[in-house]
C-alpha cells in the first residue's frame, strides 16, 4: 500500500484500467491471481488502489482473487490433496469465475468508492518523478507504518473474535448439521468464516475434513474463506460503509453457494 501511494500516480491508474467494466473486472481478477497476498493483507492495498482512482468493482475483483488463486495458494492446495490437481484446478477456475460474477454484480449495485465518511480519496502529495529515489523510499516506509497502525487494530480485533469463536463454539454441532451436500456446503462455508485461516495454509485444514464431507463442500471451504472471513469482515468495516460490506458478504455467500450447488448436480 505504501508503494502504491508513492510510486503509482493517478495518471498510471487511468492508463492501465480499461474503461469497459467487464474488461476492468477481468484485468483486475487476472492481476490478483498472480499477486501473493493474504486476505487480511490485501484490504489496505485495495483501499489505496481505490483512493488512487481504481473503480470499486475492479478493486473488489483484485481483492477476491488475490488471496484465493495466487501461485502460492495453488501449489499448497495441490500438495495438501496428495499432489492431485483436481481440487486445486477447481479452486482456481471456479474461484476466478465467481470473483468475476461478484465484481460485476458490485458494478451494477454500487457507485463511487463506498468509503466510510472519515476516509477520502488521497491524491499524491507531490509528483513522484520530481522526488529523489531515497526520499520516495522513506515516504513509502512512512506510509507503510501509517497503514500498519491504521489497519492493524482491525486485524487484531478480528483475530481476537475468530479465536474466541474457535474456542467457545463447538464445531461438532456444525458437523452434525451437514448431513447432505446442500447443508454441508453451508457448514463448511460457515466454518471457513469462523476459523479465518490464512489462504496459504487453509488447504491442509480443508484436506483433513475429506473423510467427513464431500469434495464440493471442501471446495466451498477453500473458495469462501480466502474471499471473506471474520477478521477480514472487521477490516472491511474499518474502511467501507456497513451497508456495502453486508451486501458484499451476501453476494459472496450467495454466488459461491449457488455455483457449487449447481456444480455438484452436474459433475
Amino acid at each position: 500500500a505504501g508503494f502504491i501511494q508513492i510510486f503509482i500516480t493517478e495518471e498510471h491508474i487511468q492508463k492501465w484500467i480499461p474503461k469497459n467494466k467487464f474488461m476492468a473486472v477481468l484485468m483486475s481478477c487476472a492481476v490478483g491471481a498472480f499477486f501473493p497476498a493474504c486476505e487480511c493483507g490485501i484490504v489496505p492495498i485495495v483501499r489505496r488502489l481505490i483512493s488512487k482512482g481504481v473503480p470499486l468493482h475492479a478493486a473488489i475483483g483484485f481483492m477476491l482473487t488475490g488471496p484465493l488463486i495466487n501461485p502460492i495458494v495453488i501449489v499448497s492446495t495441490y500438495m495438501a490433496f496428495g499432489n492431485d490437481m483436481k481440487i486445486a484446478g477447481l479452486r482456481m477456475v471456479l474461484g476466478f469465475l465467481i470473483a468475476i460474477i461478484i465484481s460485476l454484480l458490485v458494478s451494477l449495485l454500487f457507485q463511487g468508492s463506498q468509503f466510510k465518511s472519515g476516509i477520502h480519496h488521497e491524491k499524491s502529495l507531490e509528483n513522484a518523478k520530481k522526488q529523489p529515489f531515497i526520499k520516495q523510499f522513506f515516504n513509502m516506509l512512512k506510509h507503510s507504518i501509517d497503514e500498519f497502525f491504521d489497519m492493524g487494530k482491525y486485524l487484531i480485533i478480528g483475530a481476537f473474535l475468530a479465536a474466541f469463536v474457535q474456542t467457545y463454539v463447538s464445531t461438532k454441532t456444525l458437523f452434525e448439521i451437514g448431513n447432505d451436500v446442500s447443508s454441508s456446503i453451508l457448514v463448511m462455508m460457515l466454518l471457513a468464516y469462523i476459523l479465518s485461516l490464512c489462504s496459504e495454509a487453509d488447504a491442509f485444514i480443508g484436506a483433513s475434513f475429506s473423510a467427513i464431507f464431500p469434495d464440493f463442500s471442501i471446495l466451498a471451504f477453500l473458495i469462501f474463506g480466502p474471499m471473506i472471513d471474520l477478521k477480514n469482515t472487521i477490516m472491511l468495516l474499518g474502511v467501507f460503509r456497513f451497508k456495502f460490506v453486508m451486501w458484499l458478504l451476501f453476494l459472496v455467500v450467495s454466488v459461491i453457494y449457488i455455483s457449487i450447488l449447481i456444480l455438484s448436480k452436474y459433475i
